[in-house]
């Protein structure tokens, strides 16, 4: 006879229903686990028979056959192992057949009986209750799996313990969701003295969800700017939270099982590798694009980067998806983000300061800008050149305007574009911002007059506009009129987005 126990395989922040099936035979004695499964999985049988040891139960002299199936899906990780641990149970006659019938079931165990935290316990559960199942999971993990809904959600420390509580002689408390954090404090617009430009710029750029670049000096204030617009945008959506709290637990990141309204803000360093960037490694971890999912991604020093890395950040900020092929199968994971880059304009940082500069001008600006291609500047909607603060703006200048102020004019022109989206979606998912609205949608919503078409004409060929650069000067012009509660896209209204376009030729030229 043949012990059964539910558990999950992860695709990305997706979780694939796997049986583990136990069989004990006649023959010689030997503990095998099949079904594609990685060097975790192997490794499971040794802590699999000491955690039964643990709770006083041998197993029996006969040939012990553990199957993964499906067997043609790759197994990763070490949360199998209670699933095993109570699949051997039922074939041994300790736990009844029926006992883990409508249950999921992940789970570490100790050489001792203990159970320790897994990654992925919210899509885990998440999947267990769309398919009107339980789950069993570590105490650890019980605060994060209660997020999923009203379910039976079983956490234990222990394998004994399961076992007390499935036959009635113990019974533990169901976990609760973990409570909120309190929100961090967040730099607030009011500390920027002067760049009254660039702080319009991250207005526009956090109401329309738009990527942005800022170009200038050492000691422009560009990374200070960019660390405020968290403190701008609206707060994220239940489903939205959940999202991020998802691609966070398969990560190992998802603290306390805590979910939090604060948009992820990640910034990481120039030295980032590809794998860490977009996501990948041994067991295809999200990258930083994906942990920023829903959020805004920081690149500061942009040229800096690898430029293969750069490039590989092209597919998922044009898609929202960042997909990692393997051999046997590709992983994806959302990566819906908000681009924000800095740069000097060359290596020594003062091309645009004369008597500053070094001796390699132009040439010193032109190796260093063409460091970022082409395509991926044509994604970035908003290009800014910030020139230095002077010494008078930073003694005598008065502070800026609260990031509360700024950040309702974005919540209400959140507002607009919302209701617009929903109003004009056919039964398909609605864009959620101006810079996800593309084809017939966006020509629904920006219907430019004479003056309009005009403007955009002379643009294109002296900006020399790519059609997706075409684009994206519309979705911004989109964005300011709503700003201003306008219905219609004006030509001042699209001026003020050209003025956000450097041209390539000036992009990667001396300033």
């Amino acid at each position: 006879m043949v012990a059964r126990v539910n558990t999950v395989a992860f695709e990305g922040v997706e979780a694939r229903d796997v049986s583990v099936q136990v069989q004990l035979s006649p023959g010689v004695p030997a503990f095998a686990v099949v079904g594609l499964g990685d060097k975790a999985v192997a490794e499971s049988r040794e802590r699999v028979r000491s955690a039964l040891t643990a709770i006083g139960l041998a197993l029996p002299p006969k040939r012990i056959t553990v199957n993964l199936a499906p067997a043609d899906l790759p197994k990763e990780g070490s949360h199998y192992d209670l699933p095993i641990a109570l699949a051997m149970m039922t074939a041994l006659g300790v736990l009844p057949q029926d006992a883990m019938d409508g249950f999921c079931v992940l789970g570490e165990l100790g050489l001792d009986g203990s159970i320790a935290p897994v990654t992925g316990a919210l899509p885990a559960a998440i999947a267990a209750n769309g398919a009107d199942r339980g789950l069993i999971c570590p105490e650890a993990c019980g605060p994060e799996a209660a997020w999923a809904g009203e379910m039976q959600i079983i956490a234990a420390r222990s394998l004994l313990e399961v076992v007390n509580h499935v036959k009635g002689t113990q019974t533990l408390p169901a976990p609760r969701p973990a409570p909120r954090p309190a929100g961090g404090t967040i730099p607030d617009m009011a500390d920027i003295k002067g760049q009254e430009t660039a702080k319009r710029a991250l207005e526009i750029a956090a109401a329309g969800g738009h990527n942005l670049l800022f170009v200038g000096p050492p000691g422009a204030g560009k990374s200070m700017l960019a660390s405020r617009l968290p403190g701008i945008l609206p707060p994220m959506s239940t489903r939205e939270m959940l999202d991020v709290a998802m691609v966070a637990s398969i990560a190992g990141t998802l603290e306390g099982g805590a979910l939090s309204p604060a948009r992820p803000f990640r910034a990481p360093h120039h030295s980032a590798s590809m794998a860490a960037l977009v996501g990948g490694g041994i067991k295809a971890k999200p990258g930083e694009i994906s942990l920023a999912h829903n959020g805004v991604l920081f690149l500061d020093e942009l040229p800096e980067f690898a430029r293969p890395v750069l490039d590989a950040l092209r597919q998922p900020l044009e898609t929202g998806q960042a997909v990692i092929a393997r051999a046997n199968h590709h992983v994806s994971y959302p990566a819906r983000v908000q681009l924000v880059a800095a740069m000097n304009p060359c290596r020594c940082g003062y091309a645009t300061e004369p008597g500053l500069a070094c001796g390699r001008l132009p040439r010193c600006a032109q190796d260093y800008q063409t460091r970022v291609s082409g395509p991926l500047m044509d994604r970035i909607d908003i290009q800014l050149d910030v020139p230095p603060v002077s010494a008078a703006d930073l003694r005598h200048g008065v502070p800026g305007e609260p990031s509360a102020a700024i950040a309702a004019r974005v919540a209400a022109a959140r507002t607009r574009q919302d209701a617009r989206y929903t109003s004009l979606a056919d039964g398909s998912t609605p864009p959620r911002t101006n810079a996800e609205a593309d084809g017939q949608l966006l020509d629904q919503v920006v219907q430019l007059d004479t003056e309009g078409h005009d403007l955009m004409d002379q643009a294109a060929e002296r900006l020399r506009l790519s059609a997706r650069g075409f684009v994206r000067v519309l979705r911004v012009a989109r964005t300011i009129a709503d700003l201003e509660a306008s219905d219609r896209v004006t030509r001042a209204h699209l001026a003020e987005a050209l003025s956000f376009r450097r041209a390539p030729a000036t992009a990667h030229a001396a300033a």
